[in-house]
């Protein structure tokens, strides 16, 4: 297989935030006299928008929910966005996509300013052609317009040379939303079922497995 332009999702895909995350929901939360203890629960708000993610899970109103979102953005900004950890063959898989001529893209939910801030951290953001996420006033945080705006970004009009790479459903939707196809990641959030589901195009157990996948 042979794309042209490979854009990856950066939760769970690229890096491992869970501890990032998860403290800076307990931030939040602890700011409506919510202690979660639920660590399975924390999980789940890696990866989709947080917006969503407050309403879902503690039936919050959207008044509510944006203020949980700046809560959570005062402990995160500072703190969480470090609490973070590369997945092992991440840079080796970036190197090879570069080397191969590949254009590259960051495609997040998370506001664009803090994932540039998590590449350069990380010294990743050398590798990518284009970044986009959400905005902070709460524009853009559907996957499916992230997406949409990579790809109006690369005018090219041949949606059979693009690719989305994460580890959850929204990913999937996003890139089938936007006539792209997927590959769902099973190191990260999502589950096979969800991955399925949503159906993914192609589904990787590994990096290595999506190496081979995006490199041959």
């Amino acid at each position: 297989m042979k794309y042209e332009y490979v854009l990856l999702d950066l939760d769970g895909t690229l890096t491992d935030p869970e501890e990032g995350i998860t403290k800076s929901i307990r931030y939040a939360l602890a700011s409506f006299g919510i202690e979660e203890c639920d660590r399975s629960k924390l999980r789940s708000f890696i990866g989709p928008p947080l917006k969503s993610s407050f309403q879902d899970f503690y039936g919050m109103s959207d008044e509510n929910a944006d203020l949980a979102i700046a809560r959570y953005r005062e402990r995160f900004a500072d703190k969480g966005l470090y609490e973070n950890t590369v997945y092992p063959g991440v840079e080796k898989l970036l190197a090879s996509l570069k080397e191969a001529g590949i254009s590259v893209a960051l495609a997040t939910s998370k506001p664009t300013v803090y994932a540039l801030r998590i590449l350069e951290h990380f010294d990743l953001d050398g590798y990518f052609d284009f970044a986009l996420g959400s905005e902070l006033d709460g524009t853009r945080t559907a996957k499916a317009d992230v997406v949409a705006g990579v790809v109006a970004h690369f005018a090219e009009t041949d949606r059979a040379k693009f690719v989305m790479v994460g580890d959850r459903s929204h990913d999937m939707v996003g890139a089938r939303s936007n006539g792209i196809d997927s590959i769902g990641v099973l190191y990260g959030y999502g589950s096979r079922e969800e991955l399925v589901e949503s159906k993914a195009t192609y589904i990787a157990e590994s990096i290595d497995g999506l190496s081979r996948l995006l490199c041959n």
